[in-house]
């Protein structure tokens, strides 16, 4: 934990993306055992709070509303996490911004036919895959604050030079 001027601890801001419909009872017991470490910030739903078809206009605002001031974004994937857009958009916004990327797998995550591997945002797999974001259980996230801390330090200190973001935006959800 760091502290400010006064000795007080500084909530390091954490943005969670998530899809809301189905998993918001995963981010209401993530950000209730973390509310006293982080200021945990969601999305707010998108797609209700931001009235636009302009694509632009709606990264601008994720950048500028809900990605700016945080340091790390939490991706929680459930079962369609893989197919809703804003969450690409989410990532993508925080990959612009160099941040840190930790990929959480729920117990809902779904897995391919073959059931050797779960189904990640194409976003995300790609910077589990090139070393930028890591990837890691429900049950590892939620153990303790402190290992909480700990893998949020592990990503904070991960080389920018890993990010890949060069896929097209998902331009509707699956």
């Amino acid at each position: 934990m760091s502290y400010g001027i006064f000795g007080a601890p500084v909530k390091h801001k954490v943005f969670v993306s998530y899809h809301h419909h189905a998993d918001q009872a995963y981010y209401n017991a993530f950000s209730s055992a973390f509310h006293d470490t982080y200021d945990v910030i969601y999305d707010n739903s998108l797609e209700r709070s931001i009235d636009s078809d302009d694509v632009n206009y709606v990264m601008r605002r994720i950048r500028e509303n809900h990605i700016t001031g945080t340091s790390c974004t939490i991706v929680l994937v459930g079962a369609e996490s893989p197919k809703r857009k804003y969450i690409d958009w989410e990532i993508s916004a925080t990959l612009e911004k160099g941040h840190a990327l930790i990929g959480v797998r729920l117990p809902t995550a779904r897995l391919t036919p073959d059931n050797q591997y779960v189904l990640v945002p194409d976003r995300l797999l790609d910077n589990i895959n090139s070393g930028f974001a890591s990837w890691l259980t429900w049950e590892q996230i939620t153990a303790s604050t402190a290992q909480l801390g700990q893998y949020i330090a592990e990503a904070k200190n991960r080389s920018v030079s890993l990010i890949n973001n060069t896929r097209a935006r998902r331009v509707r959800n699956g």
